[in-house]
């Protein structure tokens, strides 16, 4: 009984974080786990991906522990060719895809974006490659000129942002005609018609669109055992179920959600029309 109201309250308390509160929990939150792990054992902040037979991605020795991470923003960004594109990836986290499709994906420049000021700062540390830099910035309001990126990425960010319609307005408006949004998020099943609506509004048109999550669940059963060590090393003991379900490890309330599709993490190619 007490584990049914446990799972309960803690699935509703972080979908409405998500929902009301998203820029605090980007801003504070997220920077409160950059301070507190203060190490690089975790340039990724996403859930992860495989697919079945595996990617098998070539990988550099040190990006191998971020394997499950990388082969989800591998998937996104190489739905179109980024060789010799301006990219921007808004909700950038600790810099891992940044420094990743860098050096992979051979962009002309790649910026990437977040709210949250100890996370840029670290990445300013960490990632110091040509072509790459990073700014520290709001989703919803980007401090770039019309025109800017011939790419946008986003990653599981945007349902945290609390307007989400004006995001998508930002992306149109940086995109260059004919430049491509890549996106992957979820959302719950209650929330779906909004998310198709607010894309549809957006003006962009959609390439393709793919439900991931057997992917996805793949890729978090195959973390779980990473995160939880993270969670047992860096974690108050107190605190230490709450940041592994949070952290979506196997079995958690949220992974269930995902494994019986009351949560769609869905993959998307749009673009911006070209002009006429």
């Amino acid at each position: 009984m007490l584990e049914r109201v446990y799972r309960s309250v803690l699935t509703k308390v972080v979908a409405l974080s998500h929902q009301r509160f998203g820029k605090i929990v980007s801003k504070y939150g997220y920077n409160l786990v950059t301070r507190r792990l203060g190490t690089d054992e975790v340039l990724f902040l996403n859930w992860g991906y495989e697919e079945e037979p595996p990617m098998a991605l070539p990988l550099e020795p040190s990006d191998e522990p971020d394997r499950l991470c990388i082969q989800l923003y591998h998937r996104v960004a190489a739905q179109v060719d980024l060789k010799g594109k301006q990219v921007l990836e808004v909700s950038c986290g600790h810099g891992g895809a940044a420094s990743y499709i860098t050096r992979t994906m051979a962009p002309a420049a790649y910026t990437g974006l977040d709210l949250n000021p100890a996370g840029i700062a670290f990445c300013k540390r960490r990632h110091k490659l040509p072509g790459l830099g990073f700014v520290q910035g709001d989703a919803e309001n980007l401090p770039f000129p019309d025109g800017s990126f011939d790419a946008v990425i986003n990653v599981e960010a945007a349902h945290l942002y609390p307007h989400y319609p004006r995001f998508l307005a930002e992306v149109v408006r940086v995109l260059r005609p004919g430049g491509h949004f890549l996106y992957a998020d979820l959302r719950g099943q209650e929330d779906i018609d909004e998310w198709e609506t607010a894309l549809t509004a957006s003006g962009l048109q959609e390439i393709s669109q793919e439900e991931i999550n057997t992917q996805v669940l793949r890729g978090l059963e195959k973390n779980s055992v990473r995160y939880q060590d993270l969670i047992n090393r860096h974690a108050p003991p107190l605190l230490r179920r709450v940041g592994r379900d949070v952290a979506v490890t196997q079995g958690s309330p949220l992974y269930e959600d995902v494994e019986k599709g009351i949560i769609s993490y869905r993959l998307y190619c749009l673009q911006k029309p070209a002009s006429t």
